[in-house]
């Protein structure tokens, strides 16, 4: 189904593997083919809750964009390229299903990128963060320049920009980039836990919670607005009415995502 990525589906979680590891899974043209490919099969799937994405290997996450592709790009060329590197990345952001980064080794450029588009991240102790791309005389074209200073505030953002610097997986915890940080080998572990505990609660007030928190960044959106849109929405489920029964009755509530 895949030509660059392995994929399991275990207990409702689906494990997206980037599967070059010879090139330190660098993103081409065919790994964002397959990722969307694979966005379409989270999006069908009911039997997918919730998504890892991760890295093949122990050097690397996604150590950039696969450079041997820029070679006689134009500028219109290069716009293309961009484009459709943030469309896939922004699929990842709005997906209704939580969509987790477990960053192991590298994540540099176009692999910071992917890992900031998740949802949130975990990191490997190994893992390193980084916008390289002054140093090839181009900047981030994949949404960095925009969730780099979302996540971790402009003045830092600004700095990590434009100097090019790497930042460890315990700087990037303390700047909020990442979430929890773990050893290499008990990073997809960790990761599960915590998807199984957000698998356990009502699939559509998870889905209502990434598009109003989502929509605090898009100026297009009214995010009180649309917040209260998905309040009233999550009033007409069966899983809010199981729910507060549950709670009511002191027992645990079981969703069906209805």
């Amino acid at each position: 189904m895949f030509q660059t990525l392995l994929t399991t589906l275990e207990n409702g979680i689906y494990t997206i593997t980037i599967n070059r590891p010879d090139k330190l899974n660098a993103l081409n043209k065919d790994v964002f083919t397959d990722l969307n490919t694979a966005l379409n099969e989270i999006e069908s799937n009911a039997e997918i809750k919730s998504v890892i994405i991760t890295g093949a290997g122990p050097k690397a996450f996604v150590a950039g964009a696969d450079i041997s592709e820029f070679g006689g790009l134009n500028k219109a060329d290069a716009m293309v390229l961009a484009k459709r590197g943030q469309d896939v990345f922004a699929r990842i952001e709005n997906s209704a299903k939580p969509i987790v980064a477990a960053v192991n080794g590298f994540a540099l450029g176009g692999g910071c990128e992917l890992a900031m588009s998740c949802h949130f991240r975990v990191a490997a102790e190994n893992a390193k963060f980084g916008q390289p791309e002054v140093n090839l005389g181009l900047i981030p074209g994949y949404g960095g320049t925009q969730r780099l200073v979302q996540l971790i505030g402009k003045g830092k953002a600004m700095e990590l920009l434009m100097s090019a610097h790497m930042i460890d997986a315990n700087e990037a915890k303390q700047l909020g980039l990442v979430n929890y940080v773990t050893t290499a080998e008990t990073l997809l572990e960790h990761t599960k836990k915590i998807l199984e505990i957000i698998n356990s609660k009502a699939p559509l007030a998870v889905a209502g919670c990434i598009k109003a928190a989502n929509a605090v960044y898009d100026e297009t959106k009214d995010g009180y607005a649309l917040e209260i849109e998905e309040f009233g929405n999550a009033f007409a489920t069966e899983d809010m009415k199981e729910g507060t029964t549950a709670f009511l009755e002191k027992r645990k509530a079981i969703f069906n995502g209805k």
